[in-house]
């Protein structure tokens, strides 16, 4: 099968989809561009599936290259035959690929090669076929050689055996056999190094499981208490039945040096095979474990850029602290930071009336209508100050947590030095706890996104392809919501179809010397953003009081003529648009037919009516929006049978953490999320989501709380 058949089988879909979407990859066409304008042509293939297609092309074009320098090697050693060029064409991953290779990979020198320099490889011939007078010591005797190094019969014997060893060891089929065997028979075992010592490892100190069935977030769990010296690890095999089985098929019966190659065979497995086999396993699970990671890390980042924005608020962000003070910045509905202030309600100046009257000026001096709290140190104690303070305030009041993770690493940051230059570190992390709040998505791409918090164990996974992964997720998301080409930031237009950050850099900075963009064909004026980036990049662009108010809409200029015969011929005009009352669907009695006037397919064209009824819709819309609270909690006022809203702040493999308002998640166990069976909690829930929740454990001493989803 050539690529596009593996890839059309395995992601289900048909060849012609995939080889289209190689093609528009090849041409240098983006993912989210060929998801959102490409549909006629891919068959409506998605963001998901073209990004399995993509990391699938990437492998297996690798996988391809690889085998053609393997061909080239052996042909080169002119050991190629028929047989061999068959299992090297046939070999669908890279580790059988390998496998194949090994005998024939130059090798640096071993036991066995020296044993060859010696010339005892005939010998190691004639014991494995069983050949000869059947008297090993009379057959080595031949061999002794002192100028080679040989000086007697037992390091002829011994040489001899090594070259057996390692010819079983660079056996293909003994390999792959032996791999098969330990994935479905064997144990991933780890001890304590120091039984005494308390660790969070404490779980992994005499455990043991099978390597079919360890999940994933206990494998990153074990390798991480490894690298920190706390487990010694190690993969448990069932010895005797590999050795037994590997000896039936090297010995024949009536081989009369059977004893010492069954040596050979055992030092084969011990010595060379066994601990091999052990790091291809372990680092297998690591890479299932550590994908499976990632996919969840994925998709909780995913839900987080997602979350709805609130809109039309004045902010006031509160960046809680206790010695250096609390962090207020007062934001505009626009992101426009209007005032800072640091006040002292907390340990040790305590300085609560003073701070209260300070807040409640500001609430009324700018009209804030809510206060953002970020959720670190002594963010309980000013969340009962802000309670008083909402109590007091004769105006409507209410605040909401946000998660501060990343915060930090966003406020020591070259890009918030340049952005609030007359700020320190706490100002800006103020304000980005309010900025977070009014537009999650335009905030939070200004930080690193393995900083944000939401996965587990990324700084022990591939960071190449973390950021790689995570990246992707942060571009389909921007890409998705679309934006705004007067307001967005350089750290926005980065992710952009097309737009590189030097790109995005040179947008910002013709925005800067001349004005707001008109149109959105004016892009083409910006330095160095030439027709294939504009090509790629303009449908997600949205100008909102541009010349033409289709630039509005994430109808992509290619097709604006045919948008524009739509709306001719229901007697609208694009200035209808922005007012937002065009209604087409219900005057449209055939898309076939209408495509077929305007000279288009049912596709775009269906895609053009949706825009055109709802123009710049955003699709965070649709999220759940977070919980406004004006009254606080505590895990003391908790009870078991207590029934609260909460709001999924982090998944796991394991389960959901949700806040219920007492600075402190409760975990819902993957068994407690649903009534019926849940294969994995990304299935029940996501990140954002509110849910309800019945307390079923609290322990105040280990500050854990137990909730369950059941009805």
């Amino acid at each position: 099968m050539n690529i596009a058949e593996i890839i059309s089988k395995e992601l289900n879909v048909e060849k012609w989809q995939v080889e289209a979407a190689i093609k528009l990859i090849d041409e240098g066409n983006t993912i989210p561009f060929i998801a959102r304008y490409r549909k006629p042509v891919t068959g409506e293939l998605n963001d998901e599936q073209l990004r399995e297609l993509d990391e699938r092309l990437t492998y297996l074009r690798n996988l391809d290259e690889r085998r053609e320098t393997i061909i080239t090697s052996i042909t080169e050693q002119e050991k190629m035959t028929p047989e061999l060029l068959k299992a090297i064409n046939e070999a669908d991953t890279m580790v059988k690929l390998e496998d194949i290779y090994r005998p024939y990979k130059p090798k640096k020198k071993t036991r066995a090669s020296i044993a060859k320099e010696k010339g005892l490889e005939p010998l190691a011939d004639l014991m494995i076929k069983g050949e000869g007078s059947g008297d090993l010591n009379v057959e080595a005797k031949a061999f002794i050689d002192a100028e080679k190094g040989v000086d007697n019969v037992e390091d002829a014997i011994k040489g001899a055996c090594d070259i057996i060893a390692e010819n079983i060891s660079d056996d293909a089929q003994f390999r792959n056999a032996i791999r098969n065997t330990v994935s479905k028979h064997g144990l991933i075992e780890s001890k304590a190094k120091d039984d005494e010592a308390k660790t969070p490892y404490e779980t992994y100190y005499d455990f043991n499981q099978d390597v079919s069935k360890i999940p994933g977030y206990r494998i990153l769990a074990i390798n991480r208490g490894e690298k920190e010296k706390v487990l010694s690890v190690s993969v448990e095999m069932p010895d005797d039945i590999i050795v037994t089985s590997m000896k039936k098929v090297v010995i024949t019966k009536d081989n009369p040096y059977k004893n010492d190659i069954e040596v050979a065979v055992e030092d084969a497995y011990k010595r060379l095979i066994k601990p091999s086999i052990a790091r291809e396993i372990r680092s297998e699970l690591t890479t299932k474990a550590e994908d499976g990671a990632m996919g969840v890390f994925s998709k909780n980042l995913a839900q987080l850029l997602m979350q709805p924005p609130i809109d039309g608020k004045i902010v006031l962000g509160w960046d809680p602290a206790f010695r250096t003070g609390c962090k207020l910045a007062v934001v505009d509905a626009t992101g426009k930071v209007l005032y800072t202030r640091v006040i002292y309600p907390t340990e040790p100046q305590n300085k609560v009336e003073e701070s209260k009257k300070i807040v409640l000026d500001i609430v009324k001096k700018y009209g804030v209508n809510l206060i953002s709290l970020g959720n670190g140190t002594a963010s309980r104690e000013s969340e009962a100050v802000i309670v008083d303070i909402i109590k007091e305030c004769p105006t409507k009041l209410e605040y909401v947590i946000v998660n501060e993770a990343g915060a930090s690493v966003y406020s020591a940051s070259k890009l918030a030095t340049e952005e609030f230059p007359e700020f320190d570190v706490g100002q800006r992390s103020a304000a980005s706890m309010a900025r977070r709040l009014q537009d999650p998505l335009a905030e939070l791409v200004k930080i690193d996104p393995k900083s944000i918090g939401v996965g587990q164990y990324q700084h022990d996974m591939n960071q190449k392809k973390l950021e790689k992964t995570l990246s992707d997720v942060v571009e389909d998301c921007v890409n998705k919501v679309g934006v705004d080409l007067n307001t967005a930031s350089v750290s926005l237009l980065e992710y952009v179809s097309g737009i590189s950050k030097a790109l995005a850099k040179n947008i910002v900075a013709y925005r800067e010397e001349n004005g707001s963009f008109s149109s959105r064909k004016e892009l083409l004026k910006v330095a160095k953003l030439g027709p294939k980036a504009f090509e790629q990049c303009a449908g997600f662009m949205r100008i909102r009081d541009g010349k033409n108010a289709l630039d509005f809409t994430s109808v992509h200029p290619e097709s604006y003529d045919i948008a524009k015969k739509i709306l001719v011929k229901y007697g609208f005009d694009a200035k209808d648009i922005l007012k937002g009352n065009i209604q087409l669907k219900d005057k449209i009695d055939s898309f076939d037919d209408l495509a077929k006037e305007v000279d288009s397919d049912v596709i775009t064209v269906k895609d053009i009516v949706n825009e055109l009824e709802k123009p710049g819709r955003d699709p965070r819309e649709d999220m759940p929006k977070p919980i406004l609270k004006s009254n606080v909690l505590s895990m003391e006022d908790l009870s078991v049978g207590m029934k609260l809203k909460g709001t999924v702040r982090n998944i796991i493999d394991f389960g959901a953490f949700v806040d219920i308002g007492v600075h402190q998640d409760g975990l819902v166990h993957i068994s407690e999320l649903s009534d019926s069976y849940v294969k994995h909690p990304l299935d029940v829930v996501k990140l954002g989501d509110v849910v309800d929740v019945t307390v079923i454990g609290i322990d105040l001493q280990k500050n854990r709380i137990q909730l369950s989803m059941k009805r």
